[in-house]
């Protein structure tokens, strides 16, 4: 993939977006190995904007390092400043999946009593039903029956 290029304002505003941002992978004196890349790449999927420290002393090396991940990852080169380097590619978009088969979760449920009197504030609770737990006339939970089936279907099984 080619890398990203953007305009100086663009790259102005990442650089301040990561001033405050740790290192996120680290290159040892290995240099760019497929793991780096995979974990680089892994790394600017989930968090878009990252920071790399490089071990080396050789300017050159890092030089060529930075270009090489722009390059692979189609990422967009922010800044290389000493032994860090930062990278900025656009995070994409995460696809739903599909739950066809899977029972609905838990919903919160607002439960309003009414004063006795009719002159007070009434309570309100918020609570968590379950996928097996109805809520019963006076607010209470309870868990769903269970199906009754006939004792002649359970003998003839």
């Amino acid at each position: 993939m080619p890398q990203i290029f953007l305009t100086p304002a663009q790259r102005k505003d990442k650089r301040s977006d990561a001033h405050h941002l740790d290192p996120v992978v680290m290159i040892g004196g290995d240099g760019l190995t497929p793991a780096v890349v995979k974990e680089t790449d892994a790394a600017l999927n989930a968090h878009g904007l990252i920071k790399i420290r490089v071990l080396g002393d050789d300017r050159t090396a890092r030089e060529a390092m930075f270009t090489q991940l722009c390059d692979e990852l189609g990422a967009a080169p922010i800044q290389h400043i000493g032994k860090l380097l930062v990278l900025w590619r656009p995070i994409p978009e995460k696809v739903a999946a599909d739950r066809t088969s899977a029972k609905p979760g838990a919903r919160v449920v607002k439960i309003v009593k009414f004063s006795k009197s009719g002159n007070g504030r009434p309570q309100v609770t918020k609570l968590k039903v379950l996928g097996n737990q109805r809520v019963a006339q006076g607010g209470e939970l309870k868990r769903a029956k269970r199906r009754m089936t006939s004792v002649k279907k359970n003998v003839s099984d």
